[in-house]
């Protein structure tokens, strides 16, 4: 990075600082430092909403899905809309009316306190789980450019997330979300104007896509139902609905955006604004990843996108073979472009298979030299390291500082939340409730703002493992299916039917967890449908416990 780089860089990380400063007066409660007074419009709430969804995962992993693999993983999203649909009109009024700071003080009101209290670990747990990953991810970006090891920059990524999220709270972090979004969107702009140009002469976007849908990267829906395949149409309907329903209805770090909003309506509109622009947005990312796929085939890529792998792998037994394989790999890369460019002029009617044909062997020796890769790093992905490579290496002076400042922005559009959420949640559910039930607000508000610490500690310490979980899109995604299905199933036990009490919530979503344990043990199930198992176990444990012990008490609501 040059000089004008750190100059651009520099000017994002103080106008957020500035940012989250100016709402830092206002956080001197702890109402105002979990949510806000409830004084948010909807349109910062549904901007704050989506620039934690798209986060440095969005930008790093997903473009790299793209890449890798097209367009497919948009089934992935394909139940939000729906969920969000429904949220607006069933759990959100309710949230509306029970003024509560948190999803799980909800649970405690309808069920009891061992119900509020273990939902609140499960959050806790697959939060700080997810925040690991979502501070891993913009690490890579850093470490590459800036030549610091991991974990010098996973230290410097949590630091700065803790600083101004400790100091103003969520009223910061949704201002400072906000500008962060602006920032994302046009980074993303950006990359997509700079990718189109570096095509050759002559080309444009439809040939690209011409590349990607001969090599099926285009293809978006497969209807197969075929329980192990991670990404159709039923698994993101039936599957992604139950995320997006837990993701959004019950997870403290999307539902305290909508405690913080100003009423009914505003909350409303803010889901109803994600609904419409989320599946268009991701599409967007993926197709940065595809066109990437189609810049490459000029622009010669290494066989292996992670320089610190290769340097190690250089160093090791398999050095031989591996020179072997760049070799054929460099053939292979004048071989496709030649056959690209046959088929660009439409002079041969054998160019569309003589094309596939060079592609493919590509692909087998990029698959080959993986292999080799995980003989010296087991379970080794550069998935996540083809993003970060293309910035590096094909950007000028200047944009490669507006690049690193938007994924940075989009780092801490997720990291802030979550740390605010988890601190909110253990503040509120587990220290009032547990520990110091009779404490003083200011003493809670000192609370809060150490637990921010504490958590982004822990954290940063599991970010230094997520390089071992493949694909950071798919990771954050994976971790949050172990639980979201078996916490929904409560939400749904507690506020869709009568029958449930207690005793049932507690034990159904133990068993609920210890379903989807099995049947990620057994495998053959793609991760997606951990959701519907975990929440059918839970609803069915559920109501047969509730009905061998005491009667429900009364809900919230009216319910």
């Amino acid at each position: 990075m040059g000089n004008l780089d750190w100059t651009l860089f520099g000017l994002y990380l103080t106008a957020i600082a500035l940012v989250g400063a100016w709402n830092a007066r206002a956080s001197h409660s702890t109402r105002a430092f979990f949510v806000a007074d409830r004084s948010i419009p909807w349109w910062a709430v549904g901007l704050s909403v989506m620039a934690t969804q798209a986060s440095a995962i969005t930008f790093i992993g997903t473009t790299g899905k793209g890449y890798v693999d097209g367009m497919r993983f948009v089934q992935f999203y394909l139940g939000l809309p729906l969920a969000l649909v429904i949220l607006a009109f069933t759990l959100l009024p309710i949230y509306h009316r029970a003024g509560v700071f948190t999803a799980y003080e909800l649970l405690g009101q309808r069920f009891d306190s061992k119900t509020r209290l273990l939902s609140s670990l499960v959050f806790l747990v697959q939060r700080s789980l997810s925040l690991g990953v979502v501070i891993y991810a913009p690490s890579i970006v850093l470490s590459m450019l800036l030549g610091w090891s991991l974990p010098a920059t996973v230290g410097v990524m949590s630091a700065v997330a803790i600083v101004y999220t400790s100091v103003g709270g969520i009223r910061a972090v949704i201002w400072t979300d906000v500008v962060q979004m602006v920032l994302i969107f046009a980074g993303m702009g950006l990359c997509f104007a700079i990718m189109l140009e570096r095509l050759p002469a002559g080309s444009s976007l439809a040939d690209a896509l011409e590349l990607a849908r001969l090599t099926g990267r285009t293809r978006v829906l497969d209807f197969s139902f075929d329980p192990s395949d991670r990404y159709t149409v039923w698994s993101g309907l039936i599957g992604g609905t139950l995320l997006f329903l837990s993701y959004f209805g019950c997870d403290q770090s999307q539902v305290q955006r909508f405690l913080a909003g100003r009423s009914l309506r505003d909350n409303r509109r803010a889901l109803l604004f994600n609904a419409i622009f989320k599946i268009p947005v991701q599409l967007f990312v993926l197709l940065l990843g595809v066109l990437l796929f189609a810049v490459f085939h000029f622009e010669r890529p290494p066989l292996l996108f992670d320089a610190g792998v290769v340097t190690r792998l250089e160093a090791s037994d398999q050095a031989p073979r591996y020179q072997e394989l760049k070799e054929a790999h460099e053939e292979a890369l004048a071989l496709r472009q030649a056959r690209v460019e046959t088929l660009w002029a439409g002079s041969s009617p054998e160019s569309e298979p003589e094309y596939l044909a060079a592609n493919d062997a590509l692909s087998d020796i990029r698959s080959t030299a993986l292999s080799l890769a995980r003989a010296v790093e087991p379970d080794y992905d550069d998935t996540n390291s083809i993003f970060p490579h293309f910035i590096i290496n094909s950007l000028p002076a200047g944009l490669i500082g507006l690049l690193l400042a938007a994924i940075f922005a989009a780092a801490m559009s997720s990291i802030d939340s979550e740390l605010n959420a988890l601190s909110t949640t253990t503040v509120v559910d587990v220290y009032r409730s547990h520990v110091r039930p009779d404490a003083t607000d200011r003493h809670y508000l000192r609370a809060a703002r150490l637990f921010t610490l504490v958590w982004g500690a822990l954290a940063a310490t599991f970010a230094l493992y997520a390089a071992r979980l493949g694909s950071v899109i798919e990771a954050v995604n994976i971790i949050g299916s172990y639980f979201y299905g078996s916490l929904l199933g409560v939400f749904i036990l507690g506020f869709g039917t009568r029958r449930a009490n207690g005793h049932g919530a507690f034990f159904g979503l133990l068993a609920g967890m210890g379903a989807v344990a099995l049947a990620d043990r057994l495998g053959g199930v793609a991760w997606l449908w951990l959701n519907p198992i975990g929440c059918g176990a839970t609803l069915i444990a559920g109501l047969v416990i509730s009905a061998a012990t005491k009667r429900p008490r009364g809900s919230v609501g009216g319910k």
